[in-house]
């Protein structure tokens, strides 16, 4: 029995989405009548145009790109003690991704598995499952992932690729600073400042995967110092295949936009405040629309005492509304579970410098969860309306103890409602060796609270007594996952062209979840209700390893290879259903080789080869496999003008379908088919 959850979703598609594509239609034409002048202030920056050329930004530069997630403040990428790695949004544009997962392929030290059209399992050091819960997500300081499984719901997060500025990817444990679940890693993804986004940008294609999409933003200067976009997108995409040849009737389509606005009335304040609307409908394999949509609205405040002392103080709002159609199961007959999910957030941060060897950051933290739950005959979560707390509270110092020696101690506080006080310490030290040369090691402690499939989920049997009720169930006993991690980091600027860095970690986990059978497996109850516990211990090792040559002024290469060795046993003593095979689905190693060329008469051309290891799933205590594979995506790009580009996208280039995750069978292992896609982008 294969353990999953509802994935997709979304009730009632939002009205605004036929409308949103007539705004974006509006943006476009009105742009060609070149009247931008007569709309953005005099005082405003220049139109920011396409920047697509390697030598603007050397191997120095990238070894100084600010980044923010490792300490919760700006400091260089070469100074950063974590094994972190940097997507840009010239990154993102070269690659010809059209989708965040896409873009995060861009990061070695991910694994990112597609499940099939609108499914993605992505995760950093293991436990790639259908219910991957270890990674924390974040996107402009608002966090994505959903308490009813502490994952995270990949299809609804999307955004203008154009207008991401970067994303961070910290693979190892995060909690100290982000707190429960960043266990295995933090992506923070950044959006540009609407500053950087002035005029117009357009953008329309199509092709295999996805059929057609477009786009449009617009950036103006409401005042003196107050700038602001909106924007809207719309993408369209195609159903993968099964495993027979015959379509998997998954395709689905997604409606987003948005706006920003970004106020600096003085040198010592800025604001922010920007929202989200979304909606989409996703067909599925057993029948039915899944539906998905929801809403966000995010504000933030940043005050500036000193260069070593500022403060911020951040709030947000979100909605989401799930609808996913549940197949008829046992004596239980089919039915639509649907979730609505409301989550207000109050987080504020403080830094200073106290006697001039401590670097102090710490904050304080409040979010409110409303879950409503409509179950399906199969599958329910009791209670069905649920309203949980989190409290929080973190201090971290970074202490200079020489020059070029640095020791950091902090702790992260949160008290949740399932398990109550939580406590996730770490102490890093960094030695920079020279300027351009860096060694690091930390030891951390990180936890995964329960979710609500943890503690309340319950999916009936609609069987009569003397048969089992139900079929698999949470356990109000369910404690927090935990975890001991110990890191060792080298980053290092080798020669003016090599820049490198070699991760190793060694992880101790603690009270995994498993799958326990709570009667004999005789007649008449056969083992069921299968019951979730924290029957599973383990520990995992590995390495992760980055390179980055420029080879000429117009040519750079990167590398990347991970390696990963797993072991999660039972607890003596103890029972799993699964046999522990259903908390891990990694390959042990995989490596990608990039390249990046500028070529004359202002062409680019992109070329990204990926090689992936065996995958190891399982359905139930039943081992099954994704064979190893190749595969290539290449991007072609003709830059007409400065602000005009025409390019043709090549994915999955070496094979005409391939299955990178799900158990082997006709019906429930997908193959993700080659695409080509032809794209156009105008922005002035």
């Amino acid at each position: 029995m294969s353990i999953k959850l509802a994935r997709r979703s979304l009730c009632d598609r939002m009205h605004w989405l036929h409308y949103l594509g007539r705004t974006a239609a509006f943006c476009s034409t009105f742009a060609l009548t070149n009247q931008l002048s007569a709309q953005i202030d005099p005082n405003s920056p220049s139109p920011i145009l396409p920047v697509n050329s390697l030598k603007n930004l050397s191997i120095e530069e990238l070894m100084n790109i600010e980044v923010t997630s490792v300490a919760r403040q700006p400091e260089k990428l070469q100074d950063a003690p974590s094994a972190i790695q940097v997507i840009s949004n010239e990154d993102i544009q070269r690659s010809g991704a059209t989708s965040i997962p896409e873009a995060l392929r861009l990061a070695d030290n991910l694994d990112v598995a597609q499940q099939n059209s609108h499914d993605w399992n992505i995760s950093a050091r293991g436990f790639n499952t259908d219910l991957a819960n270890k990674l924390l997500v974040m996107i402009d300081g608002r966090t994505v992932y959903t308490p009813l499984f502490s994952g995270v719901f990949w299809d609804a997060q999307d955004y203008l690729l154009e207008d991401i500025d970067r994303i961070e990817v910290i693979s190892g444990p995060g909690g100290t600073l982000w707190g429960a679940n960043a266990v295995n890693g933090v992506i923070n993804i950044t959006t540009k400042s609407a500053k950087d986004t002035q005029g117009y940008y357009v953008e329309g294609g199509g092709g295999i995967q996805p059929q057609d999409f477009m786009g449009a933003r617009y950036g103006g200067v409401i005042a003196p110092n107050i700038y602001y976009r909106v924007y809207g997108k719309y993408t369209d995409w195609n159903h993968e295949d099964l495993s027979n040849g015959k379509a998997a009737n998954d395709a689905w389509d997604q409606g987003q936009g948005g706006f920003r606005i970004d106020a600096d009335p003085s040198p010592d304040n800025k604001f922010t405040v920007s929202g989200d609307l979304y909606s989409e409908t996703e067909n599925v394999q057993t029948g039915g629309s899944a539906k998905n949509s929801g809403g966000n609205l995010l504000g933030r405040w940043s005050h500036t005492f000193s260069s070593d002392n500022d403060m911020s103080l951040q709030v947000y709002y979100d909605r989401t509304h799930l609808s996913d159609p549940k197949p008829a199961a046992f004596a239980e007959p089919a039915g639509i579970l649907m979730d609505n999910l409301d989550t207000y957030d109050v987080d504020f941060q403080d830094r200073f410098h106290w006697g001039g060897l401590n670097n102090i950051v710490w904050g304080l933290g409040y979010r409110f969860t409303d879950d409503t739950v409509q179950p399906a005959p199969t599958v329910t979560f009791l209670p069905t309306h649920l309203d949980q707390n989190l409290y929080s509270a973190f201090v971290q110092d970074e202490i200079k103890l020489r020059d070029n020696l640095f020791f950091t101690l902090g702790t992260k506080l949160e008290h949740n409602d399932y398990t109550g006080w939580e406590v996730e310490p770490s102490a890093r030290l960094q030695w920079n060796v020279t300027s351009k040369q860096m060694v690091w090691a930390a030891v951390s402690r990180a936890v995964r609270t329960p979710s609500r499939i943890d503690h309340d989920l319950r999916e009936p049997s609609g069987l009569a007594v003397p048969f089992p009720s139900s079929i698999l169930d949470g356990s109000s006993d369910f404690v927090s996952e935990t975890l001991i991690a110990y890191e060792l980091g080298y980053r290092a600027q080798l020669t003016p062209k090599v820049v490198t860095s070699l991760s190793l970690f060694y992880n101790e986990y603690e009270n995994i979840r498993s799958s326990t059978t709570t009667t004999p497996p005789t007649f008449p109850s056969f083992g069921f209700p299968v019951v979730f516990q924290n029957n599973l211990e383990g520990d995992t090792y590995g390495l992760e390893f980055t390179a980055n040559y420029q080879v000429l002024d117009w040519w750079r290469l990167h590398a990347g290879y991970d390696l990963l060795k797993e072991d999660l046993r039972v607890k003596p003593g103890q029972v799993d259903f699964n046999k522990t095979l259903n908390e891990t689905a990694d390959p042990e190693q995989q490596w990608s080789l990039r390249s990046s060329m500028d070529l004359p008469h202002n062409l680019t051309l992109d070329a990204a080869l990926r090689w992936v290891d065996t995958l190891h799933n399982n359905n139930g205590p039943t081992p099954g496999t994704v064979p190893s594979y190749y595969e290539m995506d290449a991007r072609l790009a003709w830059h007409f003008s400065p602000g005009f580009e025409l390019s043709i996208v090549g994915q999955n280039l070496l094979h005409s379908k391939h299955a990178e995750y799900g158990f082997p069978g006709l019906t429930t292992q997908e193959q993700i088919t080659r695409s080509v896609l032809v794209k156009a982008t105008w922005q002035y």
